[in-house]
C-alpha cells in the first residue's frame, strides 16, 4: 500500500506521523518504506539521525530524491531505477528515500518538462519489493505533493484543532479530489488524523464532533501533544523504539491498526 501524509500547512506533524506509523510497520514485520518529499528534510534526519544532517562542510546524503528527479531532466543520462536511492535506517525492514534541499530549485524545471507522472510509475515498480510505503510531503501544493498524491493509494491528512486548520480542510479535500479526478482514480481519502488533541477542552471536543456530523472520514484514533515527541525527534528515535508503552505511542499504535485494519 502506498500512502500520501499530505496537507498544505506546516507544523502539523506531517513527518512525525510518517515517520512513526512507518516504524510501527516495520517492527510488524512489514517491509517499509519512506519517501521524504519536503526539502526540510525531516523525516530522513528522524530516521538517519547525524547520517542525514548536512552544511556547508558536510554535502547531503546521496544518492537521494532530487537526484532521481534531476536525473529524468537529462537524455545523455540513462535513468537509474529506483531502488538504487533507497538506504537502510538502523530499524530492521525500515528505508528511507532521503530528501535534498535543493529539490525547489528544479522544481519548475521538472514543471515545465511534464515529469509529473515519474514518481508515480517508480513507486509502483517497488510493489513487490515493500509492503508498505509513506511518502512525506512539504507544506505546500506544488510539484512534489501532487507527484506525491498521484503516487498514492491513501491519503492521510493530519489536521489539527482549530478554526484556521477547520478552513483549510476543505480546500485540502478539493485538492485530493481534484487530484483523483485528474489524475489518480486509485487516490482515497483514508482518513483525517486529528493531531494534538486536547480530549478535555470543549473546544477541540465540539470541534471534531461537528466534522463528524459532517460525515468527514475522522479516523477513530487521535493523537495528542506530548514532549516525548521533541525527545523522539532528538534521539532520531521512533516512539516504538524510544518508549513502546507511552501513551502517544500507544496511540500511533491504534491509528496504525485503524488503517492496516481497513
Amino acid at each position: 500500500m502506498r500512502r500520501v501524509i499530505f496537507n498544505q500547512k506546516g507544523g502539523v506533524g506531517k513527518s512525525s506521523i510518517t515517520v512513526n506509523l512507518a516504524a510501527i510497520s516495520a517492527a510488524e514485520g512489514k517491509r517499509t518504506l519512506v519517501v521524504d518529499l519536503d526539502p526540510q528534510c525531516n523525516a530522513t534526519q528522524y530516521l538517519l539521525g547525524e547520517a542525514a544532517e548536512f552544511s556547508r562542510d558536510k554535502p547531503e546524503l546521496s544518492p537521494n530524491i532530487g537526484q532521481f528527479f534531476a536525473q529524468t531532466l537529462s537524455f545523455s543520462l540513462k535513468e537509474k531505477p529506483i531502488a538504487e536511492y533507497v538506504h537502510a535506517t538502523p530499524h530492521e525492514n525500515l528505508f528511507v528515500i532521503p530528501s535534498n534541499p535543493e529539490l525547489g530549485e528544479i522544481e519548475h524545471l521538472l514543471e515545465s518538462k511534464h515529469k509529473i507522472f515519474k514518481l508515480g510509475a517508480a513507486l509502483k515498480s517497488l510493489s513487490s519489493t515493500y509492503d508498505a510505503i509513506y511518502i512525506d510531503t512539504p507544506p505546500a501544493f506544488n510539484f512534489y505533493t501532487l507527484s506525491a498524491l498521484i503516487a498514492a493509494q491513501r491519503c492521510l491528512i493530519p489536521f489539527d484543532c482549530d478554526a484556521f486548520s477547520r478552513r483549510a480542510l476543505y480546500t485540502l479535500l478539493e485538492n485530493v479530489q481534484e487530484a483523483r479526478a485528474d489524475h489518480n482514480d486509485e487516490l482515497e481519502v483514508e482518513g483525517i488524523i486529528v493531531n494534538q488533541f486536547q480530549a478535555r477542552a470543549s473546544l477541540p471536543v465540539k470541534l471534531v464532533e461537528e466534522l463528524r456530523a459532517e460525515g468527514l472520514p475522522i479516523m477513530k484514533a487521535s493523537l495528542s501533544s506530548s514532549v516525548i515527541m521533541k525527545e523522539s525527534h532528538e534521539k532520531a528515535l521512533p516512539l516504538i523504539h524510544l518508549s513502546p508503552r507511552h501513551k502517544l505511542t500507544e496511540e500511533f499504535v491504534a491509528l496504525f491498526k485503524e488503517i492496516d485494519a481497513a
